[in-house]
């Protein structure tokens, strides 16, 4: 029923009501009077009798005839238009509930220009959402639409924190997903525009706050951490893995020809998650003789770890039977551990006998355990005469033990296998793709340090595929970057010149290499960072990132070919090239400080002693964790909120949704078994 008052008749008002009641007669009862008592019965507020009223009466809503109806007022002036737009609004849905892209949303209240509010809903609290929503729409029933949308059917991609969406009719402003405490805080964001910009500063503020207060608190800000969290219910196949302990590792390191140790300590994330990528190479190992894997949990035995110099954690070392332990540090990765233990079994530098055996270590052929393992092979040549050369090379052997295979050939006839490589010993001959090609090189007189870096320099690729594995040994040149981003495999023509331009390169002035964005997806991410749009593709950038930062861009128009870049390379030292981009000066510094576990120990437990034996079968008793305020933490908090569901009240609450359930998560991330 639609109920107008009007102070008289013959106004533009009694017009507007006349001309809608014979428009729409036929779908709801007109009312029109002029009486002000009648107007007054209507509002529990003291009305405006001067001015025209028009109240929208949902009494199909009513189950009983004495029940009241409810009453929506038009809050516009009482005009044909806007009492045909109240009606439709009062026609629509009361709640509408959206299984697809809000963004794709359109509902009578965005076509006739109002926000349409979002209440986020998911399986588990539908029930309660769905009468939170009702309740939000009653209240802004003519002033902003209402819709329930499901995380689970759209998969939304937004904070799991946001319960609240809302959207404008202006299409070019995008959704805003926002956290509200309860449905005031929804009514209050309609009806005040400015509400929206202010709640986002209050989170950004708070966002702040937690930040500035997660430096202090036990909550780590890390994706090693996060990631050994998530996992931490899958159990480690370890059965393969020797532990030891202070009376059983000196034997164990007798008993055994190669022992590979982990130290490691059980309650640090980094160390954890190395003994998962262990845990995958034990098994890849299983069965090869001679090798033992074992770990040492430096919490439980400080002592042995103290005594082996193991400063960081973790840290993995390889003792061979009567000789001193070598140190890995290189990447974590499976592949990488299992490529040092397996290189480790072999002498560094091997000594050959035959020039057969030089022949075949540097086809890959020889020692036969390395066969199967994809490398490059670096023979040193020496003659009788060379024996000081030969003795810095065993000892940058010693040093590079684990990382490269190195030979060495001193007998009689080793002048006969330099001839057949163009070189006089002392020499290096490089064999890269098992012996495809051999790359000599005449060693002069250096140190043992020098020809660590000569060797580690020369085994690097001539072109290579940046990969996240092998960027630290690039950078650690400290040289300009020329890289070939391509969205795979580049093509036959553009590496035939890329490669022609690094094997010419002067005196190595800068790495010439390529990423292929497919098998390392970070380089979009990199792409980004040196340009607002994304380029398209295969794309040449030169870059320096250890002086100025400077990007420049290959021009598209031209092909890659060695001519062309050389000339490109001409115009950027001579400064008639304009940088696309320059990156920032700023450190790359980890998000937050390192941690003071004793501190923190001591702090929040300090009645508590550091170490704290039980005797074996012996379970300490459980007690809930206490909050700083003495009261037991919310261990009960769950059971209250299924109770407030079960009762099945409208509640005015938001926090019966995503709040909740991000409270949960955040309650997860803290480190409670420390």
């Amino acid at each position: 029923m639609v109920f107008a008052y009007v102070p008289a008749t013959g106004t533009a008002e009694h017009r507007a009501v006349m001309e809608a009641a014979f428009v729409y007669g036929t779908v709801h009862q007109f009312v029109l009077t002029t009486e002000a008592t009648l107007l007054k019965d209507t509002s529990s507020d003291e009305p405006d009798v001067s001015s025209a009223w028009l109240l929208f009466c949902h009494c199909q809503r009513a189950t009983d005839l004495v029940q009241p109806c409810r009453r929506t007022a038009m809050e516009q002036a009482l005009t044909m238009l806007n009492i045909h737009r109240h009606l439709k609004l009062m026609g629509a849905p009361l709640v509408t509930e959206v299984a697809e892209d809000p963004e794709k949303v359109s509902t009578v209240h965005l076509q006739l220009g109002l926000p349409l509010v979002f209440i986020l809903s998911q399986k588990e609290t539908y029930e309660a959402d769905r009468r939170t929503a009702e309740f939000v729409a009653w209240q802004l029933l003519g002033k902003a639409g209402v819709a329930l949308l499901s995380r689970d059917l759209v998969g939304l991609n937004v904070l799991r924190r946001s319960n609240i969406a809302l959207k404008t009719p202006d299409e070019e402003v995008p959704i805003k997903y926002l956290l509200l405490e309860d449905t005031d805080e929804v009514i209050t964001l309609v009806e005040d525009k400015n509400k929206v910009k202010q709640i986002q500063e209050d989170e950004e503020e708070e966002e702040d706050e937690d930040e500035k207060e997660n430096n202090n608190q036990d909550i780590q800000d890390d994706e090693v951490v996060e990631a050994v969290s998530r996992d931490k219910k899958r159990e480690l196949p370890l059965e393969q893995i020797c532990v030891l302990t202070e009376e059983t590792f000196h034997s164990a390191l007798l008993e055994t020809a190669w022992t590979v140790v982990l130290f490691y300590a059980s309650w640090e994330a980094v160390s954890l998650a190395v003994l998962r990528s262990y845990a995958e190479v034990a098994n890849h190992l299983e069965g090869t003789q001679g090798v033992l894997l074992s770990r040492v949990n430096c919490w439980d035995w400080p002592g042995i770890c103290t005594e082996e110099n193991v400063t960081q954690f973790p840290t993995v070392k390889i003792y061979k039977k009567g000789e001193r332990s070598v140190m890995y540090s290189g990447m974590w990765g499976t592949k990488e551990l299992t490529s040092f233990i397996m290189l480790s079994r072999v002498s560094c530098p091997l000594k050959l006998a035959t020039i057969d055996e030089a022949e075949g270590y540097l086809r890959g052929e020889f020692p036969s355990e390395l066969s199967s393992y994809h490398h490059t092979s670096l023979l040193g040549v020496f003659s009788t005469a060379t024996s000081e050369a030969r003795e810095t090379f065993e000892e940058a052997g010693n040093i590079l033990s684990g990382h490269v295979t190195m030979g060495m050939y001193f007998e009689d006839d080793a002048l006969a296998l330099s001839r057949k490589y163009a070189v006089s010993p002392p020499a290096l001959l490089l064999a890269r793709s098992g012996g495809q090609s051999v790359e000599s090189i005449t060693l002069s007189k250096q140190s043992t340090r020098d020809m660590v870096q000569m060797i580690r320099y020369e085994l690097l690729d001539i072109f290579p595929e940046i990969t996240v594995q092998n960027l630290p040994y690039y950078l650690q040149l400290r040289k300009p970057f020329l890289i070939l981003f391509s969205d795979g495999d580049i093509g036959q023509m553009e590496s035939k010149e890329m490669l022609k331009l690094a094997k010419g390169r002067p005196q190595q002035a800068f790495v010439a290499c390529w990423l292929n964005l497919k098998k390392t997806p970070v380089g979009r991410g990199i792409l980004k960072a040196y340009f607002a749009t994304m380029p398209s593709l295969p794309v040449l950038i030169w870059v320096n990132l250890h002086a100025g930062g400077q990007v420049f861009k290959f021009p598209p128009e031209q092909s890659i070919t060695e001519m062309n870049i050389l000339s490109w390379l001409e115009k950027l030292k001579s400064g008639l090239e304009i940088p696309s981009s320059t990156l920032s000066e700023e450190d790359w510094k980890p998000p937050l400080p390192a941690y003071d576990f004793l501190q923190m120990m001591e702090v929040a437990m300090p009645e508590l002693p550091l170490h704290t034996s039980h005797h074996h079968g012996d379970t300490p008793e459980q007690h809930p964790p206490e909050s700083p305020g003495g009261d037991t933490a919310t261990r009960d908090e769950p059971s209250r909120e299924t109770k407030a569901e079960k009762m099945g009240s409208p509640g005015r609450d938001l926090r019966g949704t995503a709040p909740r359930l991000a409270a949960r998560e955040k309650q997860g991330k803290r480190h409670s078994e420390l």
